[in-house]
This record gives C-alpha cells, sequence and structure tokens, in this order.
C-alpha cells in the first residue's frame, strides 16, 4: 500500500511492518498506540522504526492512518494499554473480605 508520512510516499506491507518491528522492544505508551503481533507500541516508535525518519518529521495521525489501513488495531491515548497490578495473595484475601469499616469493627 502507497502511503505518505511527512511528505513522503512509502510502500507499505503488513508483513514488511511485522518483519520491521520483530525484535524491537515496545517503549512505555503515553498516548497513541499499535498492536503489531502481541505487542502494543507507541505511534511515533513504529513510525520511526518503518520511516527511519526522526519522530519529530511526522505527526501520529499520519501513522496511525497508514497503519489502520494495513490492518493493524491502533488505540487514541485514552485507550491506552494499563498495565495490570497483581496483587499479593494477602491483599486479594483483604480485598476479598472488605476493610475493617465496611465490616463494622
Amino acid at each position: 500500500m502507497r502511503c505518505v508520512i511527512a511528505r513522503f510516499p512509502f510502500d507499505l506491507s503488513k508483513n514488511g511492518v511485522l518483519a520491521s518491528m520483530k525484535g524491537v522492544k515496545p517503549e512505555p505508551i503515553t498516548g497513541e498506540s499499535v498492536l503489531i503481533g502481541r505487542r502494543h507500541y507507541p505511534v511515533k516508535q513504529v513510525g520511526e522504526v518503518i520511516t527511519r525518519q526522526d519522530r519529530r518529521d511526522f505527526t501520529s495521525g499520519e501513522v496511525t492512518r497508514a497503519m489502520t489501513r494495513l490492518g493493524f488495531t491502533c488505540q487514541d491515548g485514552q485507550e491506552a494499554v494499563q498495565p495490570t497490578r497483581v496483587l499479593t495473595p494477602l491483599q486479594n484475601a483483604s480485598a476479598l473480605l472488605g476493610s475493617p469499616a465496611t465490616l463494622g469493627l
């Protein structure tokens, strides 16, 4: 698929993006993200890897539009993936039993 990012044309394919992002560790997500494989990547990181341009040269909207057209799932900043908090067995039991205030103690 041909798309324009930062005024430069690129011929992108889903397999090409998957190959480019293979082995790339995702950075912390603070805004828009793209699901590639089983990992969520910041849109700007994906754009930088696939275009080999500086992140300041393109907008996240340009990359999001291209990734959506290729069939990737994109999320905006409000839907960003939040890390799940793992409770210890003691914290889990306390949460199930409730706090002393709710038990009337």
